[in-house]
């Protein structure tokens, strides 16, 4: 986490979303963000079984795992709203970090949980 911190201060330090997401990480120690990033991947593998169970981004077992990670999200880090809900969705595909990361968990995964998210935060 600590190699995108930085990125993550430059780009959004001015938002009260990124006031938030200092506040609430502030004292996480490498303990707590090893769990917050086996959550996350835990959430990422049920989007990857999902889809090899046949499912589509827009079925409501994929719904139902992007409001999990919304609610994992707005826990662990700021208030995800579905508009950052969204730029996630786009940043997962377009960033090959997000891509290669999220797609250990199967391939297509990424690609599958933007869907989702898109058509999630549409309704």
């Amino acid at each position: 986490m600590k190699n995108y911190d930085l990125e993550v201060k430059e780009r959004f330090c001015e938002t009260g979303v990124y006031s938030e997401y200092a506040n609430k990480t502030a004292n996480y120690t490498s303990e707590n963000w090893q769990n917050v990033t086996e959550g996350l991947n835990a959430i990422f593998n049920k989007f990857s079984v999902c889809m090899q169970n046949g499912y589509t981004a827009q079925s409501a077992n994929a719904q139902e795992l992007v409001k999990e990670l919304q609610l994992f999200i707005t826990e662990n880090f700021y208030t995800c709203t579905s508009e950052i809900l969204t730029g996630l969705g786009q940043i997962y595909v377009a960033d090959e970090r997000f891509k290669e990361n999220i797609d250990k968990q199967g391939s297509g995964t990424t690609k599958f949980v933007s869907e989702a998210i898109k058509t999630y935060c549409s309704k």
